[in-house]
């Protein structure tokens, strides 16, 4: 991979962590974004201390200031952005009447709206620079939703929509626009969706280590592709659900999320 200034939000753990670490041993400079000083800079000196470049930045997603400061920072330090890589999310467990009015606002303004905010302070530089990609960390909920993850799962199509219409508005030009459908994947998910729910689940489909997804991220930068599946099979899921969605309806109730009794 050739070098390139790459901006991650959510950098401090979980997939956010795992490609910031890839993208820098592959030769890029990257601009670590997250809420948590110490997880930022113990992320750049591991990056500085393996001969990459880094550059921590302490900024909130749902901040439209704190992401305009951030595309800026990458300019300043490094010259340019190439990617800017929308990750920061997090997750509440339930069904649509038990989830309360604050925690669904706040799943917007960390999920959807943090992606806008971070878009939209990228796309004026790749636009002055006529070259950039923009990569979207979705979820495979994103496609197709599972039971009790309404309120996550819309946060997720939200950020397909988006994806989708600035990826045909930008279509024939050299800003690319990439959107990312893990399946669960082994990070901090679980331990902070219990937080935010008050109980704690656990899964039943297929899971991926935060490496996996960071490698097929990594190569959608190399050569960009509009969807990117980590997990190939997960597409699957997506083709069943379009020619069979009552069918698809049970496949996902029985391999969906379900609290731990106790």
């Amino acid at each position: 991979m050739s070098p390139r200034i790459v901006v991650i939000t959510g950098a401090s753990a979980g997939i956010g962590r795992a490609t910031a670490l890839r993208l820098a041993r592959d030769g890029a400079a990257v601009v670590a974004c997250g809420r948590r000083a110490e997880r930022l800079d113990a992320l750049a000196g591991e990056i500085l201390a393996a001969g990459g470049r880094a550059l921590p930045v302490v900024a909130d997603v749902t901040s439209e200031a704190d992401m305009d400061r951030l595309a800026g920072a990458a300019v300043e330090r490094f010259g340019r952005l190439d990617v800017m890589m929308c990750n920061a999310g997090f997750g509440v467990y339930g069904a649509i009447d038990a989830v309360r009015p604050d925690q669904m606002r706040r799943l917007v303004d960390v999920n959807f709206m943090g992606t806008y905010h971070a878009a939209r302070a990228a796309l004026p530089i790749f636009r002055r620079q006529a070259a950039g990609h923009l990569i979207v960390v979705s979820s495979i909920v994103g496609r197709r939703g599972v039971p009790f993850m309404g309120a996550y799962a819309a946060t997720k199509f939200a950020q397909v929509g988006l994806a989708e219409c600035l990826r045909a508005e930008l279509a024939g030009s050299n800003i690319h626009v990439s959107v990312v459908f893990p399946v669960s994947t082994t990070t901090e998910f679980a331990e902070v969706m219990m937080r935010e729910s008050g109980f704690a689940t656990e899964g039943h489909g297929p899971t991926q280590p935060a490496a996996d997804v960071a490698d097929a991220i990594a190569k959608a930068i190399e050569r960009p592709v509009p969807e990117v599946y980590p997990l190939r099979r997960a597409r699957g899921l997506v083709l069943l659900n379009a020619l069979a969605p009552g069918f698809t309806d049970r496949v996902v109730r029985r391999w969906g999320r379900k609290p731990i009794d106790g």
